[in-house]
């Protein structure tokens, strides 16, 4: 029925084979470019860089964690529960910045349907003047000093970018 001559069974895909030599691979022409020949990624050098490289930052890693450990254990109560106050707080406020834009998406989609940059700016620093004056609020209004302020400053920086990128996906989305 299929032999050699016959037109029944259809002719097979060839496979497509490197044209660089460096390896054999069934993937399309259309979605891998293979490197030229003589450029390969696999070096001697680098997997034994990246060994040793493993193993110097495993121990980095690992010492840290146990050096954290012991201060950590060594610390008295009063300093321990400061950073735990403050960490719980810093957690809070970064969970209300990421999901504020979420849980108001039907907001951000009627005012990128108005499609005026000026609502959604005003949206944007709407959101980020919020989470700025909550972290204020967790903090107690207790912002003095730099480091403090350039703190403050790296928070409501990083929640305005993240609303902005946020507010803007959710907008093209919905509109």
């Amino acid at each position: 029925m299929g032999g050699a001559g016959g037109g029944v069974n259809p002719p097979r895909p060839k496979a497509f084979l490197s044209r660089g030599g460096t390896g054999r691979y069934w993937e399309t022409a259309l979605f891998y470019n293979d490197p030229g020949r003589g450029h390969s990624v696999q070096f001697l050098e680098m997997d034994f860089l990246k060994t040793v490289g493993g193993k110097v930052v495993s121990g980095l890693v690992a010492l840290a964690v146990v050096a954290t450990a012991i201060s950590w254990w060594q610390m008295d109560p009063g300093t321990r529960q400061m950073l735990l106050s403050g960490a719980g707080r810093i957690a809070s406020w970064v969970a209300v910045v990421l999901v504020l834009p979420w849980a108001s998406f039907f907001v951000i989609g009627r005012v990128g349907r108005m499609e005026s940059n000026a609502a959604g700016a005003a949206l944007v620093l709407l959101y980020t003047a919020v989470e700025a004056t909550l972290l204020a609020w967790l903090f107690n209004w207790n912002i003095r000093g730099a480091a403090p302020w350039v703190f403050f400053a790296a928070a409501a920086l990083f929640a305005g970018v993240y609303n902005l990128f946020t507010c803007d996906w959710i907008a093209e989305k919905a509109a």
